[in-house]
């Protein structure tokens, strides 16, 4: 763990220093010409904290090029791939608040990396401001085709009877798939030892087809494919509402478990970004998701619309926050 924490140390600190340096050649301080009227007058740079190509990457470049026709401006997407976005996070936590750096955000990782004190980050909740949210992604369980768990109930109760037997993946110590399996077992006393794989979704669905896994947990947009494949069954997904992707598969919640898990992608400012400047942002993307032809493109890429604007963005982050610090003394148990 010491290694890890120095190694996340050592890749912040050099992106630090990009953005100090970037701060250093814009001037530094102060609101540029964003709260003027005139925003925004120069481009904007939309950081990710994924490769380029993956859901969180792919739903920020159509957010990109659609909001640049909206405000008649250049928007530049980054990636800033390393240690679960913390190093994305800590870059716009530093960069200047003048509306020109955003990012996009995902949960549970900008909150996990402020709940684990042993990722050393130097950012809090406080450091973002919350513009508007896109995607909500729920967790969806899945199975082989010829399981004979065919609904949420039946993995549960054979959780219960052979606790800790059954085997599900996860992209990693405390990931979306992890608080996902701890808030099973709390609300249903079901055991279910994870397998993670911190290289990410790839790797865990490469296992369980292998056949090195029980259970597959991972977002609904991922398991299309394998379902229309025939290479999986989803039994479940974590959310009170049935996917418009998987209308046929019940949630767990009204297979009676009050058991909600989803994964969601919006964007934030860093604090002391004018509030005129979060509001017009906010204001244009929801305008932007809520165009049939947008929400098309984003459906065709495998991601469910969902818009909240800048405030509602702002209560959601603290209730999940609140929710995953509930969780995860458990899921530290589980390390």
């Amino acid at each position: 763990m010491a290694t890890m924490r120095r190694s996340i140390a050592a890749v912040i600190a050099g992106t630090l220093l990009t953005a100090a340096t970037a701060c250093a050649q814009t001037g530094g301080g102060g609101n540029g010409g964003a709260a003027d009227g005139n925003y925004p007058n120069k481009p904007i740079e939309l950081i990710v904290g994924f490769n380029a190509g993956g859901s969180t990457d792919t739903g920020a470049r159509l957010m990109a090029k659609a909001l640049e026709k909206k405000l008649d401006a250049t928007i530049t997407v980054v990636n800033k791939p390393a240690a679960n976005s913390q190093v994305a996070y800590t870059y716009l936590s530093r960069a200047k608040p003048d509306g020109y750096t955003m990012a996009a955000v995902t949960f549970p990782s900008a909150i996990i990396t402020v709940l684990d004190e042993s990722r050393g980050a130097n950012y809090e909740r406080d450091s973002f401001v919350p513009a508007a949210l896109q995607v909500v992604d729920p967790t969806a369980v899945a199975v082989s085709p010829d399981s004979d768990y065919e609904k949420p109930k039946d993995l549960v109760n054979a959780a219960k009877k052979n606790p800790g037997t059954i085997q599900a993946t996860t992209t990693g110590v405390a990931s979306n798939e992890h608080f996902a399996l701890a808030q099973l077992e709390e609300e249903t006393g079901a055991k279910i030892s994870p397998v993670h794989f911190a290289d990410g979704a790839t790797d865990a669905t490469a296992a369980f087809l292998g056949g090195n896994a029980d259970v597959l947990l991972g977002n609904v947009s991922d398991m299309q494919q394998l379902v229309d494949s025939g290479k999986a069954k989803v039994i479940g997904v974590m959310e009170s509402e049935r996917s418009p992707f998987l209308p046929e598969v019940p949630t767990f919640t009204e297979s009676g478990y009050d058991v909600e898990m989803s994964s969601s992608r919006g964007y934030a400012f860093p604090a002391g970004t004018p509030d005129e400047v979060v509001d017009k942002v906010s204001t244009a993307m929801g305008q932007i998701i809520k165009e049939p032809e947008f929400q098309q493109k984003m459906k065709d890429a495998g991601l469910a619309p969902k818009y909240m604007n800048a405030d509602e963005y702002a209560s959601y982050w603290d209730e999940t926050s609140a929710q995953f610090e509930s969780l995860l003394p458990l899921v530290k148990e589980e390390k």
